[in-house]
């Protein structure tokens, strides 16, 4: 039985690329926005009273711990590959982004319980303090959100970090319109109301970014592959294959899927030929540039 593995080395030697570097630099400038206007916010959350204040302010204290772990895995992300991480650090961004939805639905938890809290026993809030604060919140939150969303939105790291944001520039809002209202009707019940509203908005963006990053963290199989179409492809596409079997199919990162397969081909065919054909397939039609393919003549030794 002859065997021939084929393999492309692509995603063991990446480096910081421009798209890498420049997604690194966003999160760098989000996280010092973020980090610097949290202070403004707790102060005016405790001065007029708001939980919307502090809910957002708590929330950015989360989102500028949660930027400075986005940006220090792009940092790792930058290292070679060694000996013990053959596939390089890039897993990290996805750990990141894993962490960081984690920590979210955490949050969303702690304003619920609060929000309930408020709305059984309403506290006093000073309508144009919270005005002024959340206008201010709403200025850094837009401009750091700006920033994130110039990246690269398939980057599941920066999706976690945007996600952050997004949810304190719907904090941001949220709390304006509740200082208007109070200002208006001193109706208080509407601080707990829509901190509660924003935070079942921002904990939808967190189920997206952990059920995404726990599916690449277990080998799940792309979204976008599917193995049998993958196979008919190629054995419509490589006259000389007779089968294409155990494909599997998973990720580093989104944007780095991975693959192996098994490929018996007839008796007069050119390995090399042949691998380099079905290599062509796989990065033309697939975007999988970095592939294990075990040429086989005859019956497969793993079954």
């Amino acid at each position: 039985m002859g065997h021939h593995h084929g393999q492309d080395h692509g995603p063991h030697g990446h480096g910081p690329h421009g798209q890498g570097a420049n997604n690194e630099k966003r999160v760098l400038w989000a996280f010092v926005l973020t980090a610097g206007f949290m202070g403004v916010e707790v102060v005016g959350g405790l001065i007029s009273g708001s939980l919307a204040l502090l809910a957002d302010a708590a929330h950015m204290l989360t989102d500028a711990a949660a930027l400075g772990l986005a940006w220090f895995a792009f940092r790792v992300a930058r290292r070679p590959a060694d000996t013990r991480r053959s596939y390089g650090y890039h897993r990290g961004q996805v750990l990141a982004a894993f962490v960081n939805g984690g920590v979210l639905i955490a949050v969303v938890g702690w304003i619920f319980i609060e929000a309930i809290a408020r709305l059984r026993e309403p506290v006093p809030v000073q309508g144009w303090t919270m005005l002024v604060v959340a206008g201010l919140g709403l200025v850094v939150n837009i401009a750091a959100f700006a920033i994130l969303h110039g990246g690269d939105r398939q980057n599941l790291n920066m999706r976690g970090a945007a996600a952050h944001v997004l949810g304190d520039l719907l904090g941001s809002a949220a709390a304006i319109v509740g200082a208007l209202i109070i200002l208006w009707t001193g109706w208080m019940p509407i601080d707990p109301l829509l901190s509660m509203l924003v935070g079942l908005l921002v904990l939808r963006s967190a189920w997206f970014v952990v059920r995404e990053s726990a599916h690449i963290m277990l080998e799940g199989t792309p979204a976008d592959i599917d193995p049998a179409a993958l196979r008919r492809t190629l054995m419509e596409a490589v006259p000389e294959l007779e089968d294409v079997h155990h494909i599997h199919a998973w990720s580093l990162t989104p944007e780095r899927p991975l693959l192996t397969l098994h490929a018996r081909v007839t008796a007069r065919a050119d390995h090399q030929a042949t691998l380099e054909s079905i290599k062509k397939v796989l990065a033309e039609r697939f975007s999988i540039d970095h592939s294990t393919v075990q040429i086989e003549r005859e019956a497969c030794g793993d079954d």
